[in-house]
């Protein structure tokens, strides 16, 4: 009689390991093929899953901003920050010019086409006889082609003197009603008239008499002599 063994279709027939029983070899397999106990497949996938989603989600989210960030900020600072080729150096400033230096007497400070109009001025240095120190003066074309120098420091003071031709000056800053150029002390504000004489500290007379406020006396006067063309200081009393 035939022995006939019933074969379940859905299980395929275990292979048979020499030197190995074959009950032995038939219930490891079948171990192995089955899902552990307390852990069914679909369980422990559907516990993942959602979790696994949520990361590459972030992932995803966290590399777009990271990426608009950078482009945002190459984007305003790349432009900016990228030196230009072939740019210029930047440019040096030029020291300041040096002042014109002043003409020093005794000797020729000034030409007569310099002063060559009436009550035309210009500045220069004398030095003090007693101090020889430069203090600054003045000479000046008058009206009846002379020529008048004067120290532009005060008499027997510190203060300076100045020079002013312009007559509104005159009028607002020191309250003198002018009709032609002036000398003005600056602290006390006297003003001199050179068109008028007036008295000297040796009792003599010098121009520049005092015509407004409180000064001692006109201006300390400078000999001129003219040489030429050339304006020549010689003394200051």
């Amino acid at each position: 009689m035939v022995n006939e063994t019933k074969t379940d279709r859905f299980k395929p027939t275990q292979p048979t390991i020499p030197g190995v029983p074959e009950g032995v070899a038939r219930d490891a397999a079948s171990d192995s093929a089955s899902p552990s106990p307390g852990f069914p497949r679909g369980e422990i996938v559907s516990k993942v899953l959602p979790w696994v989603v949520v990361g590459a989600l972030a992932v995803c989210i966290g590399g777009g901003g990271f990426f608009l960030w950078q482009r945002g900020s190459y984007s305003q600072a790349g432009p900016a920050a990228a030196e230009p080729t072939g740019a210029a150096p930047p440019a040096v400033a030029e020291p300041p010019k040096p002042a014109p230096s002043l003409p020093v007497g005794p000797g020729p400070v000034a030409t007569t086409e310099e002063l060559a109009k009436a009550w035309a001025g210009k500045r220069f240095l004398f030095r003090d006889p007693v101090t020889s120190e430069p203090v600054p003066a003045m000479i000046v074309h008058l009206p009846d082609g002379s020529y008048w120098a004067f120290s532009l420091r005060e008499p027997f003071g510190t203060c300076d003197l100045a020079y002013v031709t312009e007559l509104e000056k005159l009028r607002t800053d020191y309250k003198f009603p002018a009709s032609h150029p002036m000398v003005v002390d600056t602290c006390s504000r006297t003003v001199y008239d050179l068109l008028r004489y007036g008295g000297s500290s040796d009792g003599g007379l010098v121009r520049g008499e005092v015509v407004a406020g409180f000064g001692i006396r006109p201006p300390l006067a400078i000999e001129v002599r003219v040489e030429g063309k050339q304006l020549v200081t010689a003394r200051m009393e």
